[in-house]
């Protein structure tokens, strides 16, 4: 689970609970007819924007933002840099054997590849069509959290506007229009929580785990292609730390490797 996801929800969360009961009841900030403007209007506006499928997908989209396996670069690089190592030492061949140690099914299908023989270029097309399906995947996820994030302050500031006439309807009562005023604001309120506390900071989590994922399907595949091509494990481990941070870059070959 990613704890920082949970710790900003929860924090953020108790911060506007304690800042609502500090002076008042909590009850002052509950109206129901304003959460259901504003969820309800949200999600029939992203049932508009987003064929039903896609939001009916919501709920596997946000776990992605709690449950996201983690990638090691440096492993990631690494367990590449052993498989150069052991294609140079035994042969292309040997890498059959290793494939049921592999983790990722993408490094699985590279290496598969090249044992098979298949055309260095068609290898390459094929794992960068695959990571093209996948941005495009992830895009579609976050596409859909920005939309709800866009539509649910107007569809909270769409619920003052409903509030605001039906008090305006009712001003011979001066008595109730403070309590008015109060609640047509908290669909305003509703929805700038929910855009800002929840949907738009799940929507940027989730760009950011794409990006770390692509990052690590790119390295696999320019490790994949330098296996092939026989590089040294030496070259093979220079060009994929060209994807890490200067500050991180480190050596994990042993000189007598190198020169294998």
């Amino acid at each position: 689970m990613d704890i920082a996801t949970l710790i900003g929800l929860v924090s953020g969360t108790g911060l506007i609970i304690w800042a609502m009961t500090s002076r008042v009841s909590i009850d002052t900030f509950v109206d129901i007819p304003s959460v259901a403007i504003v969820i309800g209007g949200s999600i029939a506006a992203s049932l508009i924007s987003f064929p039903l499928r896609d939001v009916a997908g919501v709920a596997r989209v946000v776990k992605n933002a709690f449950f996201s396996k983690s990638h090691d670069l440096q492993k990631l690089i690494g367990d590449l840099v052993s498989y150069a190592e052991k294609a140079r030492r035994d042969g292309i061949l040997s890498l059959e054997d290793m494939t049921g140690e592999m983790e990722d099914e993408f490094i699985v299908g590279g290496i598969q590849m090249v044992v098979d023989g298949t055309d260095p270029e068609l290898i390459e097309q094929i794992m960068a069509n695959e990571l093209d399906t996948m941005s495009e995947r992830h895009a579609l996820g976050k596409a859909l959290f920005d939309t709800i994030g866009r539509y649910a302050p107007a569809f909270g500031m769409i619920g003052t506007l409903i509030g605001l006439v039906v008090m305006l309807k009712n001003m011979d009562d001066p008595s109730a229009i403070g309590p008015g005023m109060a609640v047509a604001l908290l669909t305003t309120l509703y929805g700038a929580l929910l855009a800002n506390l929840v949907v738009l900071p799940i929507a940027d989590k989730l760009g950011r785990r794409s990006q770390e994922e692509m990052l690590a399907k790119h390295i696999i595949l320019r490790g994949v292609m330098s296996i092939q091509s026989g590089d040294n494990p030496r070259t093979v481990e220079h060009k994929l730390r060209t994807f890490l941070p200067p500050s991180v870059r480190q050596t994990t070959l042993r000189p007598q490797e190198a020169a294998a």
